[in-house]
């Protein structure tokens, strides 16, 4: 599996979540929360980041699940 990001976007009334760079979503939910666990476990298994964006499509959030060399230190969760 390859390193792509997951995005969290609003598609049509609802939420999905592509990979970087694809146009098609991988998966469609009735809400953001169900969206963005799907995008987290398909990151934890990628190794990847979750970028989550709001109603606008801007991005509001972002989690990563690789080894990064530096990770930030994350005071929200």
């Amino acid at each position: 599996m390859g390193k792509k990001n997951q995005h969290v976007v609003p598609h049509e009334g609802r939420w999905a979540v592509k990979d970087a760079g694809n146009e098609r979503a991988t998966s469609v939910h009735d809400t953001q929360r169900e969206a963005i666990e799907r995008a987290r476990d398909l990151a934890e298994r990628a190794r990847s980041e979750v970028v989550i964006h709001n109603r606008e499509g801007v991005i509001r959030d972002k989690d990563s699940y690789g080894n990064a060399p530096n990770p930030p230190r994350d005071t929200r969760h």
